[in-house]
């Protein structure tokens, strides 16, 4: 007869097996996605090829192994109670099987801005002037840059298919240094804490957030329409409280000085120009509160990753992102100290670095 530890220990066997599989599953699922939209490529937009350097077989074990501790820190850091379990194996697979269609349909048109350097493809209806000059692109070569329902519907399967499955294990990494930022508020009600999470877009990081700290007051802002209501629609059908989502400008935000304990931001920071990146923090220091922390997640970068700088050139030769090789170069934890931050600490984690500061 197995006792009650027994069954714990057994229970807890299952679900890590099963959290492995999962990800060497949608690791494999990417690799295959990337194989056959290569072959495509070459058969009928052989000059949509972009000219980068092929991964050589060290590096790719180098990259292996950094995904391999990145999925150790995930389930240690779900076994430690940081975020539950069940945050491991979440996500929306119906719905992305009936859109991964889409995804190899959308593919030729992709093709074709590359080939003819069209970024500024954007849907005629979009009204310009509610939004900056450099925001009016199409990132990623992607239908309809950030500017359409269309093009929110899909983005999360096609982060997932990029990083080959560790999108949302790269996005959790954040909740450590938030849990530890937020640990200063321990003697105040959890529903009191307010966080503010900036370009939520469909709201992924918003949901492990709330995971995380079920009862805390939480906040999405972001420029574009259709991505806030993919995130309303992600975030606000379950039964806890309703998320307020903000459609402003992350440099400008509708928010009181030192209304928010905690702010995150997640893959922003590569996709804006050095001016508007020192706004932002500049941003973020006002509306938190003294004490309260910063926890930003973005790509690595040459300083903190240099055996990793052939993955960085071709991202950027093979994707349309027009600031990510001054990002890769910048000195963030600098920013921080311009716009009054301290405690600044970072760590890397496979292809993101997470920085967390306090306002002092």
């Amino acid at each position: 007869m197995i006792g009650p530890v027994s069954s714990i220990v057994v229970a807890t066997t299952i679900a890590k097996l099963a959290y492995k599989t999962l990800q060497q599953g949608k690791s494999i699922a990417g690799l295959a996605h990337k194989e056959i939209s290569s072959k495509l490529m070459e058969s009928f937009f052989p000059e949509a090829i972009p000219k980068s350097e092929p991964i050589s077989k060290e590096l790719f074990m180098k990259l292996r192994a950094s995904i391999e501790e990145l999925e150790r820190l995930d389930w240690s850091d779900a076994e430690k109670g940081l975020y539950p379990k069940s945050q491991l194996f979440e996500a929306p697979w119906l719905n992305w099987a009936r859109k991964y269609p889409l995804v190899w349909l959308d593919m030729p048109s992709t093709w074709q801005r590359r080939v003819g350097k069209k970024t500024r493809d954007i849907p005629k209806k979009v009204n310009k002037g509610k939004y900056p000059d450099y925001y009016l692109q199409n990132f990623h070569h992607q239908t309809d840059g950030y500017l359409s329902d269309y093009s929110a519907s899909l983005y999360d399967l096609q982060v997932e298919i990029l990083f080959n499955g560790t999108a949302d294990s790269m996005r959790r990494r954040i909740i450590s240094p938030l849990k530890e930022g937020l640990g200063k508020y321990k003697d105040r009600k959890p529903e009191s804490i307010r966080i503010l999470d900036l370009a939520t877009g469909t709201g992924r990081s918003l949901t492990q957030i709330k995971s995380a700290f079920p009862k805390a007051d939480l906040f999405g802002v972001d420029l574009s329409s259709s991505y806030l209501r993919q995130a309303a629609t992600y975030l606000n059908t379950r039964n806890n409280d309703l998320v307020q989502l903000i459609r402003s400008n992350a440099e400008d935000m509708p928010l009181a000085d030192s209304s928010m304990q905690a702010i995150t931001c997640v893959f922003l920071f590569h996709e804006l120009p050095p001016k508007a990146r020192q706004n932002v923090l500049n941003e973020c220091y006002r509306v938190l509160e003294t004490g309260g922390c910063l926890v930003i997640a973005d790509s690595i970068q040459i300083n903190d990753s240099p055996e990793f700088l052939p993955i960085m050139d071709g991202f950027h030769q093979s994707f349309h992102e027009p600031y990510y090789k001054d990002y890769i170069n910048d000195d963030i934890e600098k920013r921080l100290i311009e716009s009054g931050f301290s405690f600044i600490s970072a760590q890397s984690y496979f292809m993101t670095r997470v920085w967390s500061a306090v306002k002092d």
